[in-house]
């Protein structure tokens, strides 16, 4: 599975911090696509949700690891508690014999050396990364409360730390294992989308079937789908038709029926009918790898809030050395005995472990990540997407995106004897079957209606957000909207009053240079939009329309969503400007278009948007795609995007507020009334991870 994102991610640099040094040691690569190194990388993204390398479990410390070292640690922790004088004095009873304190040494010595080794290890990545964190936290702690015990067996006045040891070790791996199941569940979502494509591929070769191992597919290959089972790569559909349900990649609910020449997307389940699919995206080329490829960008980056994060908790893990290590001297200078001032900075220490602070945001990342692109969201950029809860103004760009975008051909009417409606709707078909524009869509859709021959044309050429142009049975025809007659200095020939200028959108068509006839073509209002708009008003939000049809059209559409306003006759390369003089205005702008000729604008926009399914959601310049092209969802996406930056605060507020008052209780605030053990501020520690955890789980898609 390469790694295509990496170009992705980087355009944002305008608008998006670019990547802080710390995370540059997480961009992990993909070499290969095949399913086991896809899952692989589901869960390998995971165990890198914290650069301080808190959790880094790339050193081989997987959640299995962290449940069978907390297994073992407690079965010899009850030896270790029966042994400890201070256990034996609180529940009155005596256990001796020679050499007690040298097995209760050794079976200490075990749970230091297995249960510890994954905070000593962690710390020495810390430590070499120049970032201290949580594992050295948790190492200083639980190596000081050893080394002293160690001393006391041997002769040093004073009482062991052993069973605090012990279960401090034990309550440390049980909270990691519960805070990195947690996280597991955020990459499950990945797993799901990987599971999609099926594992054997029927390939017909040189007349043929036989059956292959999906990472062995090519391009070119024609795979044969037979009925219930999943299309294996992106392709074009050479033979057959069947209803295909995408509903898993395009979250369109409804099986969409596919014919020859259709494409299809890797991972659809095909419904009754057998298809053969020539196969166009294989593996690292397919839809389903860039979606997959997006998420763990998305994932892995860091956002400001999330850096945020990072910054408190090394402060954290500086300032509970500090007041650990005060902690000790003050109460040494008291007069209180060694071991009660070790006990309390090893309890300072322990306890404020800045766990759930680096829980606290990664999480919610994953979470959200995820979540999205189940519910047909793409976050390829999570700065842009946090910064959705502040916008101001939204420019939605009609076509495809407020409209169906499907133009469908009102009327044709001749504009002088020599050619009659057919003949016109032929010459304007054999210069629009070149292009890949609604119009010429809607062009070819009528030829087709009304079973005329398709003629061939030659010299074509595209003139961009003007129209077509080509050579047809020798003549040279012009199919162009209003702006080409500006263009040209030409005078715009009259528009007869059968044409209701205000939703339709008039196509010329001019045969050597002469104007012969009006195409009108009709766009109808998506069902959503009125509700998108009307809801976006709700948050405050302005919503201004942007389209390169006329004033009339412009208006009509915008007055009957009820908008903030339009912008009508842009060009493709006007829409940049446009978003800049929002911005120079103080608005914080986001663009929505579907894609192909609004890419600087979605670049240029604060939060770029980019509407539409199937393999082109690869919109390069996007912040967030949305699958579906319902506007609908611009609304859901900023609702969603508020309630992720809430879970980050609600975290981050628990987290420090937690310290704040966890550390004096432990230094011995309240002394002599409560003493807080480090065995119950351990436990401290791992509730307050749990509960961070529990609360980034609670983030829901309305």
């Amino acid at each position: 599975m390469e790694h295509h994102h990496g170009h992705e991610h980087h355009q944002h640099t305008d608008k998006a911090s670019s990547t802080p040094p710390e995370q540059e040691h997480q961009q992990h690569d993909h070499s290969t696509h095949d399913h086991a190194a896809m899952e692989a990388d589901a869960h390998a993204h995971h165990k890198q949700h914290d650069s301080k390398g808190g959790h880094d479990e790339h050193a081989g410390h997987h959640t299995a690891n962290f449940l069978t070292r907390f297994w073992w640690c407690m079965a010899v922790t009850v030896p270790v508690l029966l042994l400890s004088h201070m256990i034996q004095q609180w529940l009155g009873f005596e256990w001796t014999f020679p050499g007690d304190k040298y097995v209760l040494l050794v079976l200490s010595t075990f749970i230091f050396g297995y249960g510890g080794w994954p905070f000593l290890t962690g710390m020495v990545r810390e430590l070499k990364w120049g970032n201290p964190g949580m594992m050295t936290l948790v190492a200083v702690a639980i190596s000081t409360a050893y080394v002293y015990s160690v001393a006391v067996i041997f002769g040093l006045p004073g009482m062991d730390f052993f069973w605090e040891l012990a279960t401090l070790i034990d309550i440390m791996l049980l909270g990691h294992w519960l805070e990195m199941k947690s996280q597991m569940a955020a990459s499950r979502a990945l797993e799901s989308l990987v599971a999609l494509l099926p594992a054997v591929v029927h390939v017909e070769r040189n007349g043929t079937v036989s059956d292959i191992p999906l990472k062995e597919l090519k391009n070119e290959d024609v795979a044969m789908v037979k009925p219930g089972e999943k299309i294996p790569a992106d392709g074009l559909i050479i033979e057959g038709s069947s209803y295909v349900n995408e509903s898993m990649l395009t979250g369109e609910s409804v099986p969409v029926k596919k014919e020859k020449d259709a494409k299809v997307i890797g991972g659809a389940v095909n419904g009754d009918g057998v298809l053969k699919v020539k196969v166009t995206g294989a593996g690292s080329d397919s839809y389903l790898n860039k979606v997959i490829n997006m998420i763990q960008s998305a994932q892995g980056a860091k956002s400001n809030t999330q850096n945020l994060a990072n910054k408190v908790a090394k402060w954290l893990t500086i300032v509970s050395i500090s007041v650990g290590v005060i902690t000790f001297i003050v109460w040494l200078t008291a007069g209180k005995e060694l071991s009660f001032a070790l006990e309390r900075m090893v309890t300072v220490m322990v306890t404020s472990c800045p766990h759930a602070l680096g829980v606290a945001i990664p999480l919610v990342v994953a979470i959200s990540t995820t979540l999205s692109a189940v519910h047909g969201l793409l976050i390829r950029n999570r700065t842009a997407f946090e910064n959705a809860r502040k916008l101001t103004l939204i420019i939605f760009d009609k076509t495809g995106t407020l409209t169906k975008g499907t133009h469908e051909v009102q009327q044709v009417i001749p504009l002088n004897e020599q050619f009659t409606a057919d003949e016109l709707l032929q010459y304007a078909a054999a210069i629009q079957q070149n292009s890949e524009h609604h119009i010429a869509h809607g062009v070819m859709r009528k030829l087709k209606d009304k079973g005329l021959e398709l003629w061939k044309s030659d010299n074509f050429q595209y003139m961009q957000g003007i129209g077509v142009t080509g050579t047809v049975n020798g003549k040279q025809v012009v199919a162009a909207g209003p702006n080409y007659f500006k263009q040209e200095n030409r005078q715009m020939p009259a528009i007869p009053a059968t044409v209701d200028q205000s939703t339709d959108t008039v196509n010329f068509v001019l045969i050597d240079g002469a104007p012969a006839g009006i195409i009108t073509l009709a766009d109808s209002i998506r069902e959503t939009a009125a509700a998108a708009v009307a809801s976006l008003k709700a948050m405050n939000i302005k919503s201004f329309l942007l389209t390169g049809d006329n004033e009339q059209v412009a208006a009509a559409v915008a007055n009957k969503l009820q908008m903030d306003g339009y912008l009508a006759n842009v060009l493709p390369h006007e829409k940049q400007s446009k978003v800049k003089e929002f911005q120079a205005k103080g608005e914080i702008v986001a663009m929505t278009g579907d894609g192909v000729n609004d890419a600087p604008a979605l670049a240029q926009a604060d939060v770029g948007i980019a509407i539409g399914s199937g393999t082109d959601v690869a919109a390069e310049t996007a912040d967030i795609i949305l699958v579906n092209s319902d506007p609908q969802d611009v609304v859901q996406m900023i609702a969603f995007g508020k309630a992720t930056y809430r879970k980050m605060i609600q975290n981050l507020i628990w987290a420090v507020g937690y310290n704040v008052i966890a550390i004096p209780l432990a230094a011995g605030i309240l002394y002599p009334q409560f003493m807080l053990s480090p065995a119950m501020g351990a436990v401290l520690m791992s509730v307050s991870t749990i509960v961070v955890a529990i609360n980034a789980k609670l983030l829901r898609v309305k």
